[in-house]
């Protein structure tokens, strides 16, 4: 697939990554390389920062019949660039600003001019450190794991 030029948009699983990664976020790290980035750019409310409930569902087995898991907390907001790009902020919680910064992040990276930089100034940071912690809880889980195993009686 060739590359987006700075009109054409970004592709939807690029996207769809990005969006992930800001989502998952922790507050914090995302405020530090934001700030880190530089100024913040000029931007509207197209919806400002609000919470409500959203509805989670599983499967059972992961494969099987979906059933309502249960609610969970979601702020999202969505943000317009004075060039008129749209960005959507959603995340899990309260956090108002994590929202804000999700939605400007997301504005800024569909210029294509731009989003290399954010890439490796934002994106790539927040998916190391979700790397890190998921390979730290994964070796925490391995020290503790017992191998259970059957031992034949009488022969």
């Amino acid at each position: 697939m060739a590359s987006p030029t700075p009109t054409q948009p970004a592709g939807q699983t690029e996207r769809q990554r990005w969006m992930s990664v800001l989502a998952k976020a922790e507050p914090k790290a995302l405020h530090t390389l934001w700030q880190q980035a530089g100024p913040a750019p000029d931007f509207s409310y197209l919806r400002q920062p609000e919470t409500g409930m959203v509805m989670l569902r599983g499967r059972a087995g992961g494969t099987g019949q979906r059933f309502n898991l249960g609610e969970m907390t979601m702020t999202r907001c969505a943000v317009r660039l004075p060039d008129g790009r749209v960005g959507h902020g959603y995340v899990g919680g309260r956090d108002r600003e994590h929202a804000t910064r999700a939605a400007l992040v997301d504005a800024l990276m569909q210029d294509a001019a731009q989003r290399d930089a954010l890439d490796a100034a934002i994106i790539a940071p927040l998916e190391q450190a979700a790397r890190e912690a998921r390979e730290t809880a994964s070796r925490k889980a391995a020290a503790t794991k017992v191998d259970f195993f059957t031992m034949v009686r009488g022969e």
